[in-house]
């Protein structure tokens, strides 16, 4: 199966629906990237994490942002949420490691899980411990609830030492399957609004929403335009 992509800001965003992308991830290893307006407008500014997006593996549009984007330039791309990809292909796989979030999240992650053959929490300094620790077990996926960008970065430096496992930032999603925070209810995912929801439960993330996401949409409308 080929990879088919189109560009958005100069990045590539792949054009898979949410099972083509399933499929196509079985049989890759590498890094996923799920990306959003805000890892874009991060990239933009730093060419490191720019060259972390430019290098994935496979890139799914997470961000209600990204699929709003790729509309208005022509393309019809689905959004692919994150937390549910990540999801299903831990249940496809034989074995998984989980980098991240608190002790007490992970551990609850982990109690509901068979396959699950490494894990830390995401309270570490000492990055080349972990790597030792993943390349002993070689999982086939890793998931890495870092946050971004950290997670990413962490994941692209995982590459060269796991050449067949699969990478996925999953941010907070170690924190919903482990109950301790809600996801926004099934409305809301529907519409492409659970940033929404999240920032009315948690108002400081407005200042990571606002601008950047208006701002972005209006740089694809401008870039449309020329």
């Amino acid at each position: 199966m080929e990879r088919k992509t189109v560009k958005l800001k100069g990045f590539d965003v792949d054009t898979f629906n949410f099972e083509r992308a399933l499929e196509y991830a079985n049989f890759i290893s590498g890094q996923v990237v799920t990306i959003n307006p805000e890892m874009i407008a991060y990239a933009q500014k730093n060419p490191e994490f720019a060259r972390i997006l430019h290098e994935a593996e496979l890139v799914i549009p997470d961000g209600i942002g990204i699929q709003i984007g790729l509309k208005i330039l022509g393309h019809k791309v689905r959004r692919i949420a994150g937390i549910e990809f990540a999801r299903v292909m831990l249940d496809r796989v034989e074995s998984a490691a989980l980098v991240g979030a608190r002790p007490d999240v992970v551990e609850e992650v982990v109690k509901n899980l068979t396959n699950v053959i490494y894990w830390h929490d995401g309270y570490f300094t000492d990055d080349e411990t972990i790597y030792t620790e993943l390349i002993e077990n070689q999982p086939r996926l890793l998931l890495a609830a870092l946050g971004s960008p950290r997670q990413e970065e962490f994941i692209y430096k995982a590459k060269k030492i796991l050449p067949n496992t699969l990478m996925i930032g999953v941010g907070g999603s170690f924190d919903v399957w482990a109950g301790k925070v809600k996801r926004a209810p099934v409305i809301f995912q529907k519409l492409g609004l659970e940033w929404l929801y999240r920032t009315l439960k948690e108002p400081k993330r407005i200042k990571r929403i606002f601008p950047t996401l208006p701002l972005f949409i209006l740089s694809v409308m401008m870039k449309k335009g020329e």
